[in-house]
């Protein structure tokens, strides 16, 4: 579970480098001023292009953070979270339909994939919820496989949107840091110790509290689901 830390570090570490050697702040205050002054016309724009990846199995955490620094942490979460939501469920529709027999035979190539497919079968959106929590499966490929389940498409979406909910915070908070990561990387006064503090403090606290949800929905998880030994034991680690 400690994978999320590590990929929030290597975020944070490359996002601190890019501030620091390049102009990037004045990049991206460009493209959050170009976004506002598309008003509406903005958050469609935003909104389709987040659906389109998706449904190509683009990862959204670059996305996600992008809601977060141009709308702040709680515009980019109500944003972000609604409409990842509806391309999971397009995702769905189409593993359910024009691509089943692809989905299919991926999924009988992998045992993990198997006995998760199994698991939503018996439980339902009690399992999606889960899985959307802990990384058992990628999250895009999740979106296709289990339109081969009769799970309804109402459980689905809900399922989805709650067990979305903390990944989703977590990259619209980042994304709003920003800003302050430029600070807290460039020198300053003795004055800004106390507000690179909090932003750091801040930071941890986040990431902390995703990875100990996660830790917790994993084993969950694994209580539910009769993963292949060796998969069970590779995820613990």
């Amino acid at each position: 579970m400690w994978r999320i830390a590590l990929l929030v570090l290597v975020l944070v570490g490359a996002v601190a480098a890019a501030l620091t050697l390049l102009p990037l702040r004045e990049w991206l205050g460009a493209l959050v001023g170009w976004v506002h002054d598309l008003g509406a016309a903005g958050v469609a724009l935003y909104a389709l292009v987040y659906v389109v990846a998706i449904v190509l199995a683009v990862p959204g955490s670059i996305l996600t953070m992008a809601a977060g620094f141009a709308w702040g942490p709680l515009w980019g979460f109500l944003l972000v979270s609604p409409v990842s939501v509806v391309g999971a469920t397009l995702a769905f529709l189409l593993g359910r339909t024009a691509f089943r027999a692809r989905v299919a035979r991926r999924v009988a190539r992998s045992p993990r994939l198997q006995a998760v497919d199994r698991a939503v079968e018996e439980q339902g959106g009690t399992l999606v919820f889960l899985l959307r929590l802990s990384p058992v499966m990628p999250f895009n490929f999740l979106n296709y496989a289990v339109g081969l389940t009769r799970i309804g498409v109402g459980r689905f979406a809900l399922a989805s949107w709650l067990g979305m909910m903390p990944g989703t915070l977590l990259y619209a908070y980042l994304g709003s840091t920003l800003p302050a990561l430029g600070d807290a990387v460039a020198p300053g006064s003795e004055a800004d110790t106390l507000k690179h503090a909090l932003f750091w403090g801040g930071l941890v606290t986040t990431v902390v509290a995703t990875v100990f949800v996660t830790r917790v929905a994993h084993r969950a998880l694994s209580a539910r689901v009769d993963l292949p030994v060796e998969v069970a034991e590779r995820d613990a680690g």
